[in-house]
């Protein structure tokens, strides 16, 4: 297969890519989470208008997303991790969405809905963004992974602060149905291109190293870091997996229920999608910061530390939206929720090629998708179920806060090999 960039000669040594590359996969998950996942809770309320679903119901799309994307997760891991070129995944992934959200303008009942987020979008996802954007900014950094992935998915926060506006103006202005098709124009006119002819699989195709590591005098350069490809056997042999799995499944799960039911909350306390929807973009707002801050704690002290921090910030900050009425309060809330949820995806690509190395990153990163299935699938439902129930989230967070203890257990169980100047 060809090489990514046809530029490449030894005599013109590039400028380092990796930041670009970077900035591709920043730009593709602000595209893969941003129409769907931060702008579900928007069309959530028009959906159950639309077509007399309950909360649970429509809730169930979110869960069906996540199963078929768990079990198709080591297929696109293992397919990751062996191909030359990412791009031909990546271009089959974007098409896959385009394609899905064109369909979802056209659907006349639920059951569509579930069928197009359980495949298309699915898929589509996790082969565009997701699984593809981590294992391409895996490639490129070893030393600075923690920061590098921190700033990647920083796009996925970013999308958080303008697509819930966006996507409100949007149905508001034309309807759920012609957003979803200005959705499937957007990724068919800015992600294809982009992909096309900007992404660079790793380093080694134009000559360069992982960090940006210079090649003195043409000596072999000394590796970067035990470059062991680990067997799925031996995956899944790995106390270490299971832990890591028990964690962030945990950690996944619950921020992805409060974000998915926080429109619909807020507007339960009284305030208006317009309200609610800003709400939400506070605490991705700080899901900015707090990426940036968490692949910072995490590339200089013990990961443990960065996921302490995490998991009390969100804490604290879901106590306050679940038990406050003042708005001005509520944002304070959301911003310290959303300090904390913006660590929780690039602490788990961080341990999980920590822990694994980056030759088997998108085979770690697959198999994940399985084990963490059974809990964070459950939490969106399990909220809508406590909803239309008990008329209350209460119960649904009292569930969270104690699942969030068990992951603070499980992560000082984990055992990171000291391959960066991590401190104990």
């Amino acid at each position: 297969m060809a090489q990514d960039t046809p530029y490449n000669t030894p005599s013109a040594p590039q400028k380092f890519a990796g930041w670009r590359m970077t900035g591709i996969a920043f730009f593709l998950d602000f595209i893969q989470v941003g129409f769907f996942f931060y702008s579900f809770g928007i069309f959530f309320m028009a959906l159950t208008e639309e077509f007399g679903a309950t909360r649970l119901g429509v809730s169930l799309a979110f869960m069906i997303s996540g199963i078929v994307g768990a079990i198709f997760g080591p297929f696109i891991g293992q397919l990751l991790d062996k191909q030359s070129s990412i791009k031909p995944t990546m271009i089959v992934g974007a098409l896959m969405l385009a394609t899905g959200y064109g369909l979802l303008s056209q659907i006349t009942a639920m059951w569509q809905f579930y069928f197009i987020a359980g495949t298309l979008l699915a898929i589509g996802g996790s082969t565009m963004g997701g699984q593809s954007s981590s294992k391409l900014v895996a490639n490129w950094f070893v030393k600075r992974r923690g920061v590098a992935l921190g700033v990647a998915t920083m796009g996925i926060s970013g999308s958080g602060v303008l697509m819930p506006a966006l996507s409100s103006f949007l149905i508001d202005e034309f309807g759920w149905r012609q957003s979803y098709m200005i959705f499937s124009a957007s990724i068919l006119v800015l992600a294809i291109p982009v992909i096309l002819f900007w992404v660079i699989t790793r380093p080694e195709d134009i000559g360069q190293l992982p960090d940006g590591e210079i090649i003195e005098d043409d000596a072999p350069p000394a590796p970067v870091q035990p470059q062991t490809e680990w067997t799925t056997a031996a995956i899944l042999r790995s106390r270490n997996f299971w832990l890591i799995a028990l964690t962030f499944s945990i950690l996944v799960g619950v921020f992805q229920a409060i974000l998915i039911h926080l429109v619909p909350q807020l507007m339960d306390k009284g305030f208006d999608i317009e309200q609610a929807a800003f709400v939400l973009s506070v605490a991705a707002v700080l899901g900015v910061l707090g990426k940036v801050v968490f692949g910072w704690l995490i590339d200089n002290y013990h990961p443990r530390l960065a996921v302490w921090v995490c998991i009390a910030t969100q804490a604290i900050g879901a106590l306050g939206i679940l038990m406050l009425d003042d708005y001005s309060l509520l944002m304070v809330a959301a911003a310290i929720y959303g300090f904390g949820m913006g660590g929780v995806v690039p602490l788990n690509g961080a341990i999980s090629g920590a822990a694994f190395g980056r030759l088997s990153f998108g085979r770690v990163m697959g198999l994940l998708r399985p084990a963490t299935l059974p809990i964070q699938g459950a939490t969106t439902p399990l909220a809508g179920w406590v909803y239309d129930q008990t008329g209350s989230y209460l119960y649904a967070f009292e569930v969270f806060f104690a699942a969030w203890f068990v992951a603070a257990i499980a992560i000082t169980l984990i055992k990171i090999p000291n391959t960066t100047p991590a401190k104990k």
